[in-house]
């Protein structure tokens, strides 16, 4: 009881501090302009949430650094995270709402209206949180763009479901999201919960959530890293992801800030690594494989895609346009997984420029690009299958050969 009293002497400290943060821009406090949203204190992690309408990106740093201060003698700042909305900012996107929402499997009872969405920060520190809703939690990267990782995310993803998975879908990219594309949702937008959790949209059986999906896909996105990292933050915590054995994460391509503010702050299980034959692809993904290796992030192992070409009027011969076995080498140099070598079909192209994910289309079954994928899929929950049965070992991550 003693205990407990404490904790709610130290939670109504914190409050009253934050309530003494400036606003540089007037000199009066955050709380005497109604800007404070949300004050979350326990004793584990602070949460502080407010309106920064007319505030700049150089004023909010100054905010930011206060609240560390004000707060250090009870949380450390990796403990610490703040987030932001506005209304009228011309420097953050503005919790856009939308009318033409995708929710007609929603119950009218459940129905909250159109998703928002909001920048700021997420986590400040190395403080790892679970995505809820999920089993396990894959990354897909490359550390160059144009080697087809959003496809492989994709198809990798209606593998599984193949195999009797629940399979879920974020399209991490927001410089360039490509899922509403691949997917054949070029025109959906969000709904919400009553309890304002952002609805994912159904695809052929998988729900995906992507950027793409709140912003006109011919507008640029330019904005700061923090700013994308709010969005990234919702994408994975504040998303109705239910029951999911996989969550596949379609990271952007390279080893940026965001890309590593990502990998620090979600409890990843596995990376997958994405390289074509080239020396130069293979040369830049050694470089993101290393990412993953420095944050203690477990490495399921390396994929070739556009391995070779295989024409439909030859489906046994092999042409290999970019190069032969150049991430096979880089796998058995840095002894990971190889975990499958993607062949090019025509098919696969037209499917992927149409949103009908070749792995989604039985009539394919028994080709070559089908069975890569399927070897994929069941390499990968292999991984995972392994863990589970020998959760003692270090050494689960064997390497795969398909």
């Amino acid at each position: 009881m003693e205990r407990k009293m404490s904790e709610i002497a130290n939670a109504d400290k914190v409050k009253s501090l934050l309530g003494l943060i400036i606003n540089p821009n007037n000199g009066k406090t955050l709380k005497e302009e109604g800007r404070i949203v949300e004050i979350v204190a326990d004793q584990n992690e602070l949460l502080f949430k407010y309106n920064r309408n007319g505030i700049t990106p150089e004023q909010k740093r100054t905010i930011e650094n206060s609240i560390g201060v004000a707060v250090s003698d009870y949380y450390s700042p990796e403990k610490i995270t703040v987030l932001t909305v506005s209304d009228n900012s011309s420097d953050v996107f503005a919790g856009k709402k939308f009318t033409n929402i995708d929710d007609k499997k929603l119950p009218a009872n459940d129905k909250a209206g159109p998703a928002q969405i909001k920048t700021g920060h997420g986590p400040t520190g190395a403080t790892k949180k679970r995505v809820a809703g999920a089993k396990k939690v894959i990354a897909v990267s490359s550390n160059k763009g144009g080697v087809g990782k959003s496809t492989v995310a994709v198809n990798l993803a209606f593998a599984l479901k193949n195999l009797g998975k629940k399979v879920g879908l974020l399209d991490a990219d927001i410089y360039g999201p490509s899922m509403p594309m691949l997917l054949n949702k070029r025109e959906a937008k969000p709904g919400a919960t009553p309890e304002k959790k952002i609805l994912p949209i159904d695809a052929y059986g998988i729900p995906f959530i992507s950027f793409g999906l709140f912003i006109n896909e011919k507008d640029p996105v330019i904005w700061r890293g923090p700013m994308l990292g709010g969005v990234l933050n919702q994408f994975l915590f504040d998303v109705a992801w239910e029951n999911l054995d996989y969550l596949i994460i379609d990271l952007p391509p390279g080893t940026g800030d965001m890309q590593l503010s990502m990998v620090q702050a979600t409890d990843i299980d596995g990376a997958i690594v994405v390289s074509t034959p080239q020396d130069i692809a293979v040369l830049d993904t050694r470089k993101g494989l290393n990412m993953f290796t420095q944050v203690k992030i477990p490495v399921l192992g390396m994929v070739e895609n556009m391995s070779y070409f295989v024409p439909d009027d030859a489906p046994t011969k092999k042409y290999y346009i970019f190069g032969e076995g150049g991430v096979k080498k880089a796998a058995e140099e840095l002894n990971v997984n190889l975990l499958a070598e993607i062949p090019l079909e025509i098919a696969l192209r037209e499917g992927s420029d149409n949103g009908y994910p070749y792995m989604n289309e039985k009539k394919y079954e028994g080709r070559p690009v089908w069975n890569a994928y399927m070897n994929l899929a069941k390499n990968v929950n292999q991984c995972f299958n392994e863990e589970d049965s020998n959760k003692e070992s270090k050494g689960f991550f064997k390497r795969l050969f398909s």
